[in-house]
């Protein structure tokens, strides 16, 4: 990620069935901000087959909804970010509280609930290495419930995509 850009990040409404269902139109209109977050809403809709005005209504909803955010990523070295890594946590008791209490953090950029040798996994982007520790330390390892951490620090980020489309 050698640029700043603006991308579209699906996210997930988390509702009963875990979806909210999507129009053909609607998918097409979020591909077409995954490729650029910044495609004008008249573009889009000449690609779409919409009004500019439709786009525009159609991509607030899909926003309130939390279908999507658009956001800038950068990459965290240049915005003096030096140190990313990924958090492997084990729980003791009920995961949501703890999720929760790092979903808070903001250092923390990702939390997940997972199946296999970790309960939950977080990403952390922090300003170095001291950083890093204070947050594993103090502060994600002193939260009740958590009974071990693994990290796993980044050295090189090679891929990081968010065009993956709809279905």
């Amino acid at each position: 990620m050698g640029d700043q850009s603006c991308r579209v990040v699906a996210v997930a409404n988390r509702d009963r069935n875990g979806s909210v269902p999507l129009d053909s139109v609607s998918k097409a209109i979020i591909e077409q901000l995954q490729e650029d977050g910044r495609r004008p809403y008249a573009a889009i809709g000449k690609a779409v087959g919409l009004s500019e005005a439709a786009v525009r209504q159609r991509v607030q909803k899909l926003l309130d909804q939390g279908v999507m955010q658009i956001v800038a990523v950068t990459d965290p070295l240049t915005v003096g970010f030096t140190r990313q890594a990924m958090v492997g946590i084990t729980i003791e008791g009920d995961i949501d509280p703890v999720a929760d209490a790092l979903a808070a953090l903001d250092e923390v950029d990702y939390v997940v609930a997972t199946a296999g040798s970790f309960d939950l996994l977080a990403e952390l982007v922090c300003e170095d290495d001291e950083h890093l520790l204070e947050l594993i330390n103090k502060r994600i390892r002193a939260l009740p419930g958590v009974r071990s951490t693994e990290s796993f620090v980044y050295l090189k980020l090679r891929k990081q995509t968010y065009t993956w489309g709809t279905r």
